[in-house]
């Protein structure tokens, strides 16, 4: 998991390539990690000639909706889950407006909120698994 900030007047794609460089290896019980994810979901606002071949040098497949030619609708049940994270990290009343003066304060604040959840769910997959035995 990645997650970074930036200000509001910066555009989404221009921190493309630093969010997509910012994602570390997933560790797999077997075999070896992959280094990034195979493809990519987005919305119109990264259709940028510069979006696709920045994600086509890392070798991951742009799944962008183009201006003008495509519905963003598609996109729906894919934005799905990003929206929902972002819901889980705004139940975190200091990072709903950011009240620090010091950036790596705010983002250190988001990646803890971000742990919280991922053990949260851990737990929760882990309770429900052992309560549902084979």
């Amino acid at each position: 998991m990645h997650a970074d900030i930036s200000a509001a007047n910066v555009n989404d794609h221009k921190v493309l390539e630093d969010v997509v460089d910012g994602i570390s290896p997933v560790r797999q019980p077997v075999g070896r990690p992959r280094k990034r994810p195979a493809k990519l979901h987005g919305d119109k606002g990264y259709d940028y000639r510069a979006c696709r071949q920045a994600l086509a040098r890392r070798g991951i497949k742009a799944r962008i909706a183009r201006k003008g030619i495509e519905s963003s609708t598609r996109l729906g049940r894919h934005r799905y889950v990003i929206e929902r994270c972002l819901e889980w990290v705004t139940r975190f009343r200091r990072l709903v407006r950011r009240y620090d003066r010091k950036a790596f304060h705010f983002r250190g604040f988001l990646r803890l909120a971000c742990a919280v959840i991922c053990y949260r769910r851990a737990a929760r997959l882990n309770l429900l698994n052992s309560n549902n035995p084979k």
